[in-house]
């Protein structure tokens, strides 16, 4: 059994919560789908338990690249990343960075956001510019994460797609960390952990931009 995880962003109460539900399951591999811990109120911790984790493929997200790839495009992101320490020694900092943008287990496409970025990614509804973003991908499965909301769908030119959703900041309205498994099709899980010691912890981080993550985490959505 495949074990699926996206988008932990470092909240080590969730990571540690899912984990502990993945030890009732049969899971001898874990695909690791980016966004992993930094910056965070627990980096070093988050790649110390992910690390411990039988056979996992590990793929980039966009949160590695902007390690060394800012994104000048957006401001406000960028403010943060300079106003926040990433909490990693460098060899390990370029070591996510050099992390590859994709994996193919089993016959499923893995991604952060799409195909075509680690920055675009498909919502829980069609819209407009999917056939863009799956740059050429036709009839397979693409997991992949980046929304932060777990669903499954079909989408443009025979594909299915599929979101676990995120452990550490699920944006769906469920505040409960969200991950799912493979072992011939996808179930999703969802586990409850200790949201208010996670969102406490992350407005410590930071006066400005720690409680717009806090809140993010009690409440489930932006």
């Amino acid at each position: 059994m495949l074990g699926v995880l996206y988008d932990i962003h470092g909240n080590l109460p969730a990571l540690e919560a899912t984990l502990a539900d993945a030890e009732s399951l049969p899971i001898d591999r874990w695909l690791l789908g980016g966004d992993y811990g930094t910056p965070s109120p627990w980096p070093l911790e988050t790649l110390a338990l992910l690390r411990e984790l039988p056979d996992a493929t590990w793929i980039r997200g966009n949160g590695e690249r902007w390690l060394f790839e800012p994104p000048t495009d957006r401001p406000d992101l960028t403010a943060i990343f300079e106003r926040l320490e990433p909490g990693l020694p460098e060899d390990e900092l370029r070591g996510l960075h050099a992390l590859p943008e994709r994996a193919e287990l089993d016959g499923i496409l893995y991604v952060h956001g799409s195909p075509l970025s680690d920055v675009e990614s498909f919502a829980p509804q069609p819209e407009d510019e999917e056939e863009r973003m799956l740059d050429g991908v036709r009839d397979r499965t693409i997991g992949f994460g980046h929304s932060h909301q777990q669903f499954r769908r079909a989408g443009p030119n025979g594909t299915d797609l599929v979101n676990p959703g995120s452990v550490g900041m699920p944006l769906d309205g469920d505040p409960r960390a969200a991950w799912a498994t493979w072992e011939g099709d996808f179930a999703f899980r969802r586990v409850e952990y200790d949201v208010e010691r996670a969102a406490a912890a992350f407005r410590a981080l930071d006066a400005e931009v720690g409680p717009f993550f806090a809140d993010r985490i009690l409440r489930g959505s932006d």
